[in-house]
């Protein structure tokens, strides 16, 4: 990542306060997505909603590490505290990239042998409805931000945004297909299908990880 050696421009000091502010949104709604989507996963005893709660427990983390960066460098014009903050932010999101990779191909995985089908809960409906519908705008923002930006910590945030959405997407399509059709495996199916290009997004994230290590 390129850091301008005198004060941020107006332009990058704009994108920092949007991306603040994108961030906290995150914080708040995976807050609520993740306690909604493991309550009421409990209470339908649906292990599919359980795992998407855990899902957004992961990418609350990964909100809150994306706030730190940001809030690093809108408070600081010190070139080297900033450079710190994006190695360790981008470190970091790849490693919470990895977890999403497992947690996908866990659910996957224990999804078919166990032929675990989706149980309706209109808790989870509604909260995966949410993700499925605030999620792709915040992804589709905080790329916005990062063209000015070009943090790669930043676009393992846009990733794991997508996921969740994605998620969220197939949570849902798989309830309507398995009442439907009784198709209880397209769920997994699709998130298969996923998981590729989710794998694509986290070697990218360890290779500019790596680059910024390299850069030290």
């Amino acid at each position: 990542m390129a850091i301008e050696t005198d004060s941020p421009s107006k332009t990058r000091f704009v994108a920092l306060q949007s991306g603040i502010r994108l961030e906290a949104i995150t914080v708040v709604w995976m807050t609520i997505e993740g306690a909604l989507a493991i309550g009421s996963g409990v209470i339908a005893g649906s292990i599919l909603l359980i795992a998407f709660g855990l899902d957004s427990v992961i990418e609350l983390i990964s909100g809150v590490l994306l706030l730190w960066r940001l809030s690093a460098e809108a408070h600081s014009n010190a070139v080297e505290r900033i450079e710190h903050a994006e190695r360790r932010a981008t470190w970091l999101s790849a490693i919470l990239l990895v977890l999403l990779c497992l947690y996908v191909t866990i659910t996957i995985v224990v999804g078919l042998v166990w032929r675990i089908e989706p149980e309706s809960s209109m808790p989870g409906i509604l909260v995966s409805l949410g993700a499925l519908i605030i999620m792709p705008a915040l992804a589709h923002l905080k790329r916005g931000v990062n063209t000015h930006l070009d943090s790669a910590a930043l676009r393992a945030d846009v990733a794991e945004s997508v996921t969740c959405a994605y998620m969220a997407g197939t949570v849902l399509s798989g309830l309507a297909l398995n009442v439907a059709f009784g198709w209880w495996w397209a769920e997994y199916v699709a998130a298969a299908g996923f998981l590729y290009w989710l794998i694509g997004e986290t070697r990218e994230a360890f290779e500019a990880a790596r680059g910024n290590a390299d850069g030290e």
